[in-house]
């Protein structure tokens, strides 16, 4: 953890649009993020929907999003606050799910990795948030990157699976290995970036 004032200046940089302090951010939080969506993923119908990186691309998106104006003083707040947004999403797509099941979902489905890089009016921090999405989908593969849009457009693990005749579980674990490599590596970048500057 940080401590109270390097934790500032990290967030105003953050507010500032410096992409390198959404990076360390999400670096720091993403973690326990996905830590927490993993406790309240407990019904399997769900899981086969969405998994821990879905919500925390969408929490961060929704953060960064309106980053300007949450007032979180310390470190502790900031995580209080992202695991409140982990819990709400996972509510949210519950009920999302329960209504397409009712046949009320208006075709809403899934929970868009995308959402990192919404084109909703907000503040800067929009603007890196969408960045840092870009970068990452650079860095796929294509399969990797067929993999997440599909993921993406709502495609179930199972869905993806039976059409590329692979099991779902392998599917997930190689988009999970491929999402933590991009972020090794644009961890890299901006270590190697500070560390010139």
């Amino acid at each position: 953890m940080l401590s109270d004032e390097d934790f500032a200046a990290l967030v105003e940089k953050a507010r500032a649009g410096e992409q390198d302090a959404a990076t360390e951010m999400v670096r720091l939080y993403e973690p326990e993020i996905r830590r927490a969506a993993r406790l309240r993923l407990t019904d399997p119908e769900m899981r086969r929907v969405v998994d821990s990186i879905d919500i925390a691309q969408s929490v961060f998106g929704r953060f960064f999003r309106t980053a300007e104006s949450v007032d979180v003083q310390r470190p502790e707040q900031l995580l209080a606050l992202l695991t409140t947004m982990t819990r709400n999403r996972i509510i949210d797509e519950h009920r999302r799910q329960t209504a397409q099941k009712r046949g009320g979902d208006n075709g809403q489905s899934g929970i868009a990795l995308a959402d990192v890089g919404d084109d909703t009016p907000g503040p800067k921090t929009a603007t890196i948030a969408k960045d840092l999405a870009q970068i990452a989908r650079s860095r796929l593969s294509p399969d990797e990157l067929n993999l997440a849009d599909r993921r993406n457009a709502g495609e179930s693990w199972d869905e993806i699976a039976r059409q590329l005749n692979e099991s779902p579980e392998a599917l997930r674990k190689r988009l999970d290995r491929a999402l933590a490599r991009v972020r090794d590596e644009m961890d890299d970048d901006a270590a190697a970036s500070k560390k010139n500057s």
